[in-house]
């Protein structure tokens, strides 16, 4: 495919999609439900659909039985781990594997125009971005992503919390399904809000934008608190009547999910025909300038409402300069009475 057809290049041969990012269509006022009933198929397809469906392959052919879940052994959370493990890297492995190892479509619709292999670099382990990411996400983050897996297991094996059945309630649940990425979104702007504050962000999440030009393997390449409090989002069910199915999906839109924002691509190429949309420019302008758009892509728009969206158009940009000349202006002011 040709990318200049859906966008452009600049000097150093980043490319940038044409148009701009739009929050979720039911946000606008007066609703226009034609245009958010053409938007509902691009919710559920792909990305909601495969993580619901390797939630469902978890639970029938994964997850220990109940009994089994009851008592916190080495046994049952080993297992998970492996399996955890063993998914991010066919899944994560492939498409670092195609687009970044072999450059199957080189790099057409890929924003920043390097590959992170290009660019060793001494805040890495080994001075490799790759290996760094590899490493922190298989000894630091998946580990963490199965503690919290075995917790809301455990603790709804033990019926210590409402475990709702779909028999009884087949709407509620479907709601609950329907909206666990909205409920993601939320959890992960303020928690990202929160490790942006300077002492935790020298502290924890300075880790994960060492790496300025993301890949798949930077997706869950986290300090150990970062890497936990991500991941728990999945203990929301533990606090609102729902059914561990239902984390389990909430669980992989946070671990397999992660992937999105981080690929590097804004079109993967499928087959020639078959693009497919990474929806992954909002979180690829955060990482570039650091300070906009900490939750998703606008799903619940918290970064419109609290004055940090980038739509990643020129008018995005000048609105960006103009909040961090304020706040330039405030330290600089705030420094002056301290010195005075």
């Amino acid at each position: 495919m040709d990318d200049h057809n859906f966008g452009t290049r600049n000097k150093r041969g980043d490319w940038a999609p044409n148009g701009h990012i739009e929050v979720a269509p039911f946000w606008a006022w007066p609703p226009k439900l034609m245009t958010v009933l053409k938007w509902l198929p691009e919710y559920v397809w792909p990305w909601n659909a495969i993580h619901m469906a390797t939630a469902l392959l978890y639970w029938f052919y994964v997850v220990p039985d109940v009994a089994v879940m009851k008592t916190l052994s080495w046994g049952w959370p080993l297992w998970l781990y492996a399996v955890n493990a063993g998914a991010i890297f066919v899944f994560y492995g492939s498409v670092e594997l195609l687009f970044y190892v072999k450059r199957k479509q080189g790099n057409r619709f890929k924003y920043n125009a390097k590959f992170p292999g290009e660019q060793p670099s001494d805040v890495f382990w080994f001075k490799s971005q790759n290996i760094d990411n590899f490493l922190r996400s298989f000894f630091i983050s998946i580990p963490l992503w199965t503690l919290v897996e075995v917790l809301f297991l455990w603790v709804f094996a033990n019926g210590w919390v409402p475990w709702l059945s779909w028999a009884d309630n087949p709407y509620y649940l479907a709601f609950l399904v329907a909206v666990a990425p909205m409920i993601h979104e939320v959890h992960f702007f303020f928690i990202h809000r929160l490790i942006h504050w300077g002492p935790l962000y020298r502290w924890i999440h300075s880790v994960h934008h060492n790496s300025v030009n993301p890949s798949p393997w930077s997706s869950l390449s986290m300090h150990p608190v970062e890497g936990f409090l991500y991941h728990a989002v999945a203990f929301w069910h533990l606090v609102i009547p729902s059914n561990p199915i239902v984390a389990m999906f909430q669980l992989h839109i946070a671990g397999f999910g992660a992937v999105n924002g981080h690929i590097g691509f804004d079109k993967l190429e499928i087959t020639e025909e078959t693009p497919i949309d990474t929806h992954a420019y909002a979180h690829y302008l955060h990482h570039k300038y650091f300070e906009v758009n900490y939750g998703g892509d606008g799903l619940i728009p918290l970064d419109k409402w609290f004055g940090t969206w980038h739509d990643g158009t020129k008018d995005g940009d000048v609105q960006m300069q103009a909040r961090f000349q304020k706040k330039k202006e405030r330290m600089n002011a705030k420094a002056a009475r301290a010195n005075s």
